[in-house]
């Protein structure tokens, strides 16, 4: 197997030959040995640099690209640096056409490389128009000298797996490797390693992890295309069965779920000093679900591949806000635990309809409060804003002496004490304060003021 050069030619010849390490702490307590593939050391930081030149090096040969072209590619962003990588090396445009749940990072590094990117809605069906796959389709009919690689469609994906990545992985182990793992998205990766284990080394087990929502893990089990669900990690799962996927050398499947795959993908950067992305993290998770119940021999060789880098992440999972808001924190915070925070005496400050207007301003000076409730026969029926009474009355003087019933603002919507952080966080980016419902009665009010009051002093209680 050729080795990296001295000195490259070129970075396309950089591709490859990338590095095993053993998983030593988020596996510390398993009897096999679980060893990462990582993938996210290819010059252009994923698993996807390795079908790039394979799937233009078929398309020059074909005639079907020639000198001074353009590639236009529908991709969930790996496959488009790939490809970036080879037009920057071999004199192409590139067109990138993506769905609009991936990254910032994604798309400012196409850009960086050259690329031209079209983000498309990501909640659409394959079929339409609007899809990343139509809009790929019609650009490469519709720009001159353009070619569509389809790394759906397109045998040069899987091939460069069976080529590369599966005998790097035979190689490094000396022939015995008891399972490969690998996530699933166009089915290239697992498809073409799983070819290449079926025809060298039967007895390896091959595994595709498919996050809940994409219709691969159900088709494969079922053989029903079910509808799609959409989810939050990118590069993997599916809309559509793509023609690359062999489920012919794909064992088993596991399914995992987004937040949890998040959770290991930070454990990997925190425990193993690796850092990346979200399907590495289901990977990772997956295999250590898969080889649990698998029966394995206590020195089993388990290999996963971890697909791209970190980096691409920094504004989505690895930001602990985004965590948060997307509810993906192994979290006990509730609104109880934020209001206990509070030690607000009352615990509940409210007005009553019938106050004037010029009471109703003194308490929440007093308690130094821009707004409260106001409830009647103990139900919410409106509530006061500081600024907008006052507003009132330095528009008329009398309003001081009406009652505040003439001047309420909608109530402010209510939670449980059971509502958990994250959606505390959801609703106050829309409401300056919501009211937290105790059984019978009301326990109290969370103000976004609350909230960096509690983030101050509790932190370490989200932390994961």
């Amino acid at each position: 197997m050729r080795g990296r050069p001295a000195i490259a030619p070129d970075i396309l010849a950089l591709i490859g030959n990338t590095p095993l390490v053993r998983l030593g702490r988020v596996a510390r307590d398993e009897p096999f040995q679980l060893l990462g593939k990582l993938e996210y050391l290819n010059p252009g930081g994923s698993v996807k640099d390795r079908i790039g030149p394979s799937m233009v090096d078929r398309a020059e040969r074909e005639g079907l690209l020639k000198p001074g072209g353009t590639l236009v590619e529908a991709t969930s962003g790996n496959t488009g640096v790939g490809l970036a990588l080879c037009a920057a090396v071999r004199g192409y445009q590139l067109v990138v056409v993506l769905p609009d749940k991936m990254s910032s990072e994604k798309i400012r590094l196409l850009r960086a490389l050259g690329a031209r990117v079209v983000v498309t809605p990501s909640r659409v069906a394959p079929e339409d128009p609007r899809s990343n796959y139509s809009v790929a389709r019609r650009l490469a009919q519709e720009i001159p000298g353009a070619y569509y690689p389809n790394q759906y469609e397109n045998e040069g994906n899987p091939r460069a797996h069976f080529e590369t990545t599966g005998p790097e992985i035979l190689e490094a182990l000396g022939g015995r490797v008891d399972a490969v793992v690998a996530t699933i998205g166009t089915g290239g990766t697992v498809s073409g390693i799983g070819r290449f284990f079926k025809a060298r080394s039967p007895s390896t087990r091959v595994v595709a992890v498919d996050p809940e929502g994409s219709i691969l893990a159900p088709f494969a089990r079922t053989g029903q295309r079910v509808a799609a669900v959409p989810y939050k990690i990118e590069g993997i799962g599916e809309d559509l069965i793509p023609r690359t996927v062999d489920f012919s050398v794909i064992d088993e499947f596991v399914t995992v779920q987004d937040g949890e795959s998040f959770r290991m993908a930070r454990r990997l950067a925190r425990e193993e000093g690796i850092f990346a992305g979200g399907s590495s993290g289901a990977a990772v998770l997956g295999a250590l679900r898969w080889a649990r119940g698998a029966g394995l021999r206590p020195d089993a060789r388990v290999v996963v591949i971890l697909p791209d880098s970190g980096d691409r992440y920094l504004s989505t999972f690895y930001a602990d806000e985004w965590m948060r808001e997307n509810g993906f924190f192994e979290e006990s915070v509730t609104a109880r635990e934020v209001l206990g925070a509070k030690h607000f005496d009352p615990p509940l400050l409210a007005a009553e309809p019938s106050q004037p207007v010029r009471e109703v301003l003194q308490l929440l000076e007093a308690h130094a409060v821009g707004q409260a409730p106001v409830l009647d026969s103990g139900q919410c029926v409106g509530s006061v804003l500081e600024e907008d009474l006052l507003r009132r009355v330095l528009a008329d003087g009398s309003v001081l002496d009406r009652s505040v019933r003439g001047y309420l603002s909608p109530p402010f919507r209510e939670v449980l004490l059971t509502t958990p952080l994250s959606e505390i966080l959801r609703g106050l980016r829309e409401d300056r304060a919501l009211l937290v419902r105790d059984g019978t009665g009301y326990a109290g009010l969370i103000t976004r003021h609350d909230l960096l009051h509690f983030f101050g002093g509790k932190e370490e209680t989200l932390a994961v």
